[in-house]
């Protein structure tokens, strides 16, 4: 009887079966995985840059408005209400020149009221000193008067005191004129040391008096200037701004109404996110490229303020403005953070940074494929990001938006 010979299955093909199984399975698994972490996209939508190794200038870019270099306040230095409008905004003006003209009629009557005080008062003191000078010319007649009966009294002595001696006259005729010219004699003498005593206070009251005079002419005299305080004029020369009154509107006192724009030169206004507050301080150096030349600028002032993020530095000029630069224009300028240049890796900026946060970027490992790859970034300028890590000189980094692709891994370029 036949006996059926039985096969013994051959365990090693069966593992290098199952073992060949799971190395497709995988690669399709891994082909799959790939293909969802990759995206084809068209080269002509990208921008391509190359990473380069060179000098870092540490500096920000900002815009400067124009203006001018000094400007002067205009403000009313009476209260009142507007009667007369002669400036016009924006207009050139001179030191001087009339432009505007305000009524307060409380004012002027109390202006009025101590200019007619001060002009009697003035005058009553002018009355008295004419008295006073009466008075000295009156003494001074008197004393000339005295000067002559003294005269004749001892001409009249000397006279009867020979004609007596020659027994001419009798005796009580000669004690009669003795007595009379030493009575003139004393009187002038007693009226001379009262005048001179009297000439005394009268120069102390007229010196006086004139002081006062002169006190009231001078308060007369600013009080006149002070009813002129109601036309406000020009304080320099310049450009008038900010002056938009109205007929019949009320001002207060010390308001400010107005500016003059001095023609001396321009400074530039920069208002800078708060992020560089504690970089721009006063003495760091710009620059501003204007019609193909370049002017250095410097911080002159940082206002420690900070609004809505926001804080305010002025720069001058270190030579001359640019000659066709006009107030209000806005220029892009550089300042730089630091005086020292380093070298670094320099990566062109580009809008990936919005897409990635400067975490991550897609470099091209061939002409057809970009991959992405962590990296590190440190200082930035207007042009370039400075690398820390990630990226080696001559990588060629996509730096355009990533918005349509950064949750892939590869991109193939066609």
């Amino acid at each position: 009887m036949d006996r059926k010979i039985e096969h013994k299955k051959n365990p090693l093909k069966r593992i290098l079966l199952y073992t060949l199984l799971t190395i497709l399975l995988c690669l399709l698994l891994w082909s799959a995985l790939a293909a969802g972490n990759k995206v084809t996209i068209d080269r002509d939508r990208v921008s391509i840059k190359t990473v380069e190794y060179d000098s870092f200038e540490d500096m920000a870019l900002f815009n400067g408005k124009v203006q001018p270099l000094n400007t002067l306040q205009i403000n009313t230095i009476e209260s009142g209400t507007v009667k007369k409008i002669h400036g016009q905004n924006g207009a050139l003006i001179k030191e001087g020149e009339l432009l505007l003209e305000l009524y307060n009629p409380n004012t002027e009557l109390s202006y009025l009221t101590q200019e007619t005080a001060i002009i009697e008062q003035i005058n009553n003191l002018r009355n008295t000193r004419i008295s006073i000078k009466n008075q000295q010319m009156t003494l001074d007649k008197d004393l000339i008067q005295m000067s002559y009966n003294f005269n004749n009294a001892a001409r009249q002595y000397r006279m009867d005191t020979t004609l007596y001696r020659k027994g001419v006259i009798s005796k009580n005729d000669y004690l009669k004129s003795k007595e009379t010219f030493e009575f003139q004699g004393k009187q002038q003498e007693n009226t001379k040391k009262y005048m001179q005593n009297e000439q005394k206070d009268r120069e102390t009251q007229l010196r006086l008096i004139n002081a006062s005079i002169e006190k009231m002419e001078k308060s007369l005299e600013q009080l006149r200037e002070n009813k002129e305080n109601f036309i406000v004029k020009a304080p320099a020369t310049g450009l008038l701004s900010s002056f938009n009154p109205l007929l019949g509107k009320s001002y207060n006192k010390g308001e400010l109404i107005g500016k003059v724009d001095m023609q001396d030169g321009y400074k530039l206004l920069v208002r800078a996110d708060e992020y560089y507050f504690n970089q721009l301080k006063t003495g760091k150096m710009a620059l501003l490229e204007f019609n193909d030349k370049q002017y250095h600028l410097k911080v002159e002032k940082v206002v420690a303020e900070v609004i809505n993020g926001k804080f305010d530095i002025e720069l001058v000029f270190e030579d001359r403005a640019p000659e066709t630069i006009q107030q209000g224009m806005t220029l892009p300028i550089k300042i730089y953070l630091s005086n020292k240049k380093e070298k670094a890796l320099l990566l062109p900026k580009g809008p990936f940074y919005q897409s990635s946060g400067g975490q991550y970027v897609f470099v091209l490992t061939n002409d057809n494929t970009a991959k992405k790859r962590k990296i590190s970034i440190g200082k930035a300028n207007a042009n370039f990001y400075q690398v820390l890590e990630g990226l080696v000189e001559g990588d060629r980094v996509i730096t355009s938006s990533y918005d349509d692709f950064k949750d892939k891994d590869v991109l193939a370029l066609n």
